[in-house]
């Protein structure tokens, strides 16, 4: 009873200890009275599950968003007081969770708020104590001789009524070990673990045994980590790794109103960041939108700061200006001056800047500081000068420890004593960045040897795998403007021009091989061009992802994130984004639709979206863009989607004129919502949703969007077949009132003539203005080519085109038809009758049936031939065939005779065990067992591989699951529309097709039929009647 007491009361003073320290939040300024309660200002952070295997080393400067879980298509947020708790679907125990993000991403506010809920009774209340042990405080602790409960002592002194920390075992205890970046700890888990709490050790095996679990099990840990440092702690050692983002766009409008009490002053600076969209962009770092807001709080016009390195500039000269009222009660507004009487410290932290980048330390100590001339004694009054800039804490035993108060001003800083180091020929500073051979040439200050340097420093890091200069040569290359350093001018004096050597420099990194860097490295050269005002970063990345060697480089999902940052920071208008030259994954292409906002055409077709991309779209159409294009097809949107994504068709900020939907799973249920889009103002005058499910009662329901006087469209295209005579006579009915329609394409349905009958009488109204009319494959005969020719007569004044390929006109159909073509009173220009005949009435694809024979030059020595060659068997003993150059001799794979190049079907049936049924250029490789060579394993060939219990699409070596047909047929129909690139593969059941997968492309040679035959299996050539 007496223990439980004294237990309840040590809990209680721990909770209050934890109070005083962590409810109040500095935002970089330590000035007493200064602080705001952190529940006053916190603000939601975007955090989700991050990847858990392997580690990504790289700078944090492009580093925005990270690698998500290989199977995680969708992110998953997570509130900062569940980390501990399984995501859905998850049924594992977490006890150890590593936190990543960038500096000044929210990891220690959120590891604050986390700790202030528990302590007000929010959340996590089976939690008995929280022990907050950051490791810039743990690098204080010298002894090898502390056990975990007195080193608990030392931090937490009100836990002094426990005696030896055994209690501990019977308690819920959560470890927060903040900022694993700034150890300086030497944490080996290869070494001996300890597991008595009574036992003593140096601090760093107590951290590694808490971590591993060997000593005391029972307590969660919780580790946060700049990216680059999560290495230091095994794999196997974190259970849940998850990722803080920052701020999502409405969070960072949501920051700057909590943090400016002034609701007009708030209003007027989000919508100052809104017209800057790489300011917008650079916001999603907190600290960056602390930033940000001191100084667009005292800049009132419209000539605010657009890259990183004029705002940097701007936060520093405020800060001077506050230091000059603070200590000299005011010199003058003159900036100039301000940097003058600051120059001996701005320039010593510069130094001390600069000189730790290199060892990416981000804490300093004595040391450190009396290294750079900095008197320790006096760094109170250096911090106190600069208080958001460098800072000076009491830890651990009260001793000091320093840091810039982040990163990105640590390397800024170190940017500025550079360049300084350069005007002022101070080559001991720059021959870090130097080679030998370019060290004499700075002994005359001059614009060509600025160059020089620029170079050297672009050189210099790009050596760095992690990145770790990143950041300060984008600073460096932002100084070497002329207008930045006029910002400067006091800390900065140059009279040469710089004006040559950013634009030599600028050349140099266009020219660069970037087939031998990493993507990092290529996108920090993008954010350096940016910097130095060079706006052909669309230029610049088109050509990276279009050189050989990035073709095949996968782009991870925060590649993806980095460049969308940089295409959406171009402020000019860009011409055509296709997301299917980005060689990344599902997750990766996600990232990238942000970026689409800046482009004049969208093309996002076969891209495996999802309803998570249809709203990142939706969300892009309600705000300020320049899309005119947007390109869908042959995606997985769906009505669900596609409710998504009308959000943002009714926008007034959505000026969409082409959208092309073909092949979207749509259903008559989208047409509804197509007619409620036009039946209300917009832009649209192209509309293609062709290859749906719509019906006869989805044309009616569009039909009621294009009676309507706000609808423009002029060209829509309905090529699928699923549509009957009756959508005719709705068509009919929308020709005959006013409409704006000068295309219409109907192919590919069984219209028949009693179809064309009903529509015919629309083309003959005055009101129909179509100029092209597509009908190919509509099962017309000559009696419905009567019925056109009549109204070609009736309203002769418009049609320029008619496509009746594919159908069967006959001889006096054809004959009335081409004398249209002379009537001079007629606008018919152009007449496709191609492919005609009477075959062609037949329903469904069989009406292409084509007659194919297996080639014997082209089999593998493991296949035999037979029936006429129109039957290949998988053998045991090699065939004596003659070599030959067509022959396959690592796959057991045989093409046939035939090269297609136009609409064709056949069918084939394979037995035993397994077989792949596909298509191939002749110029597939014949020899070896390489993946050039595989049916489905490149871009020469498609194919569908077949087994009893498993159907598969392939291409390029990437594969699609297909679910076995519940037939269970073990016939396979192929048809091929060679012009208009699709490829379809259906199950074949009692002249019953079921659709299996279909392929589109742009083919570029005659397709070959071919199979792959595995053993104990053969394939046979059906005969189609």
């Amino acid at each position: 009873m007496y223990i439980a007491a004294v237990l309840r009361r040590v809990i209680e003073n721990h909770k209050a200890s934890l109070k005083r320290r962590f409810e109040y939040i500095s935002e970089g300024i330590i000035k007493p009275g200064a602080e705001t309660l952190l529940n006053k200002i916190y603000t939601e952070l975007y955090i989700t599950e991050g990847e858990s295997e392997g580690v990504n080393k790289e700078h944090e400067v492009w580093q925005v968003e990270l690698v998500s879980r290989a199977q995680t298509t969708e992110d998953t947020p997570i509130n900062c007081n569940d980390i501990f708790k399984p995501l859905p679907g998850q049924e594992k125990n977490i006890r150890t969770v590593m936190t990543k993000g960038v500096a000044g991403i929210g990891k220690t506010v959120s590891v604050q708020k986390f700790i202030l809920d528990w302590i007000d009774g929010v959340a996590n209340q089976n939690v008995d104590f929280i022990f907050p042990l950051p490791f810039r405080e743990l690098n204080l602790v010298r002894s090898d001789h502390y056990s975990l409960h007195k080193l608990l002592l030392d931090f937490h002194p009100e836990l002094k009524e426990l005696k030896d920390g055994e209690e501990y075992k019977d308690c819920q205890v959560v470890f927060i070990f903040d900022g694993l970046d700034e150890s300086r700890l030497p944490l080996n888990f290869q070494q001996n673990m300890i597991s008595d709490l009574k036992q003593t050790s140096s601090v760093d095996v107590l951290m590694t045994s808490l971590i591993q679990g060997t000593l005391l099990h029972s307590a969660h840990i919780w580790i946060t980590s700049r990216p680059a440092a999560t290495s230091q702690i095994p794999v196997q050692c974190i259970d849940q790794v998850t990722e803080v983002r920052g701020f999502n766009d409405p969070q960072k409008e949501q920051y700057f109103r909590k943090r400016i009490s002034d609701e007009s002053q708030a209003s007027r600076i989000i919508s100052h960041i809104k017209t800057s969209r790489s300011l917008h962009i650079m916001c999603h770092i907190p600290v960056f939108c602390w930033i940000a807001a001191t100084v667009l709080l005292l800049y009132k016009t419209k000539d605010i700061p657009k890259t990183l390195t004029e705002m940097f500039i701007h936060f520093l000269l405020i800060q001077t200006r506050r230091k000059d009222q603070k200590y000299q009660s005011g010199t003058g507004t003159d900036e100039e001056k301000l940097l003058k009487s600051q120059k001996d410290i701005l320039l010593k932290l510069g130094e001390l800047a600069f000189n730790n980048l290199e060892n990416g330390n981000l804490m300093f100590y004595k040391e450190d500081l009396k290294e750079c001339g900095i008197d320790v004694s006096e760094a109170s009054v250096y911090s106190g000068m600069c208080t958001e800039i460098f800072k000076e804490e009491s830890v651990f035993h009260q001793r000091k420890v320093y840091c810039f108060v982040h990163l990105s001003i640590q390397e800024f800083l170190g940017a500025v004593f550079v360049f300084h180091s350069y005007v002022t020929e101070n080559l001991k500073t720059l021959k870090s960045l130097l080679s030998e051979e370019h060290e004499p040439m700075l002994g005359l200050q001059s614009n060509d040897h600025l160059h020089v340097l620029l170079k050297s420093a672009v050189d210099e890091a790009l050596k760095s795998r992690n990145g770790h200069l990143d950041l300060f040569l984008r600073f460096l290359m932002g100084i070497s403007l002329e207008s930045n350093q006029r910002l400067l001018k006091g800390l900065l004096i140059h009279k040469h021009s710089t004006s040559k050597s950013v634009k030599e420099t600028c050349q140099y990194i266009k020219k660069l091989n970037r087939e031998d860097l990493s993507p990092e490295r290529c996108i920090n050269l993008f954010h350096c061009l940016f910097e130095m005002n060079d706006h052909s970063m669309h230029t610049e990345i088109k050509k990276y992802l279009e050189s050989p060697k990035n073709i095949k480089q996968k782009l991870s999902p925060a590649h993806c994130s980095a460049l969308a940052h940089i295409l959406l920071m171009s402020e000019e208008v860009l011409d055509e984004f296709d997301l299917k030259k980005y060689n990344t994954s599902d997750e990766g292409r996600r990232r990238l639709l942000p970026a689409v906002r800046c482009y004049r055409k969208a093309r996002l077709a076969e891209c495996k979206l999802t309803d998570k991309s249809f709203g990142i779209l939706a969300t892009v159409l309600q705000s300020p863009n320049s899309l005119t294009e947007l390109d869908l097809c042959n995606s997985d949107l769906g009505d669900s989607g596609f409710q998504l994504l009308s959000n943002g068709l009714s926008s007034p900020h959505c000026k969409l004129q082409t959208l092309r939907l073909a092949e979207c799973t749509l259903t008559y249920k989208s047409c509804g919502i197509v007619a409620t889009v036009l039946q209300s103002p917009n832009s649209l005058t192209e509309l293609d949703l062709s290859n749906n499910v719509l019906g006869d009662s989805g044309i009616q329901l569009l039909s009621n969007g294009m009676f309507s006087p706000h609808c423009k469209l002029q060209t829509l295209r309905l090529s699928e077949y699923t549509l009957t005579d009756k959508s005719c006579g709705i068509v009919a009915t929308v020709l005959q009132s006013p409409n704006t329609l000068i295309e219409l394409d109907l192919s590919n349905n069984d219209l028949g003539d009693s179809g064309i009958q009903l529509l015919s009488n629309g083309l003959s109204s005055p009101h129909c203005k179509l100029q092209t009319l597509r009908l190919s494959d509509c099962l017309i005969s000559e009696k419905g080519c009567f019925c056109l020719a009549s109204a070609l007569s009736s309203n002769p004044s418009h049609l320029k085109e008619l496509d009746l390929s594919y159908n069967h006109p006959g001889e006096s159909g054809l004959e009335l038809l081409s004398d249209r073509l002379e009537d001079p009173v007629c606008k018919l220009e152009k007449l496709n009758l191609d492919h005609g005949g009477e075959g062609r009435v037949l329903f469904g694809p069989h009406k292409y049936a084509c007659e194919l024979t297996l080639n014997p030059n082209t089999a593998d020595t493991r296949l035999s031939l037979s029936e006429g060659n129109r039957k290949v068997t998988r053998v045991r003993k090699e065939q004596l065939y003659p070599d030959h150059p067509e022959r396959f001799d690592g796959w057991d794979q045989v093409l046939c005779r035939e090269g297609l190049s136009r609409r064709c079907y056949w069918e084939a049936e394979w037995s035993g065990g397994a077989a792949t049924v596909g298509v191939a250029y002749k110029s597939l490789q014949r020899k070896g067992e390489s993946n050039d060579s595989a049916l489905g394993y490149n871009d020469k060939s498609w194919s569908l591989f077949c087994s009893s219990g498993n159907y598969s699409a392939w291409h390029i070596f990437k594969h699609t699951f297909i679910p076995v047909p519940s037939s269970r047929s073990r016939r396979v129909g192929v048809y091929l529309d060679w012009p208009a690139g699709t490829l379809c593969f259906y199950s074949v059941s009692s002249d019953t097709l079921t659709h299996l997968h279909t392929f589109h492309s742009t083919f570029t040679e005659p397709l070959y039929p071919g199979f792959w035959v595995y053993s104990d299996s053969s394939v046979s050539l059906c005969q189609i009647t």
